[in-house]
């Protein structure tokens, strides 16, 4: 597994809560330019994905990075743009899910 498959599953995990963020902004405002740039952001983040794994990434790794990230940066876009709630538990969580990317990701390195 390569460093640009990394690269490739990374750069999927941030483009996941745009594509979150554009729905939420679409529920808001039926903007047409807003939904079009949402369905590109839906298309290309998964596609990220298989970027990754055509390095040798495992299915499994590559999709945990891409959704823990992408969970991890929706709970932050949705406290920085929305001014949803953080409190203690919520950041207990995020840092679980954070250590369980980190740790998939060593583990498929050891293996």
């Amino acid at each position: 597994m390569g460093m640009i498959g990394l690269a490739w599953v990374i750069f999927g995990g941030f483009l996941e809560p745009l594509w979150v963020i554009g729905l939420k902004k679409y529920s808001e405002k039926k903007s047409k330019l807003v939904l079009l740039i949402t369905i590109i952001l839906m298309y290309i983040s998964p596609m990220c994905i298989a970027f990754g794994m055509q390095d040798g990434m495992s299915v499994g790794v590559a999709y945990s990075i891409w959704t823990g990230l992408g969970a991890v940066f929706s709970v932050a876009a949705g406290f920085f743009l929305f001014k949803e709630r953080m409190d203690r538990l919520k950041i207990i969580f995020i840092m679980m899910i954070i250590i369980g990317v980190v740790g998939l990701e060593l583990s498929a390195v050891v293996m």
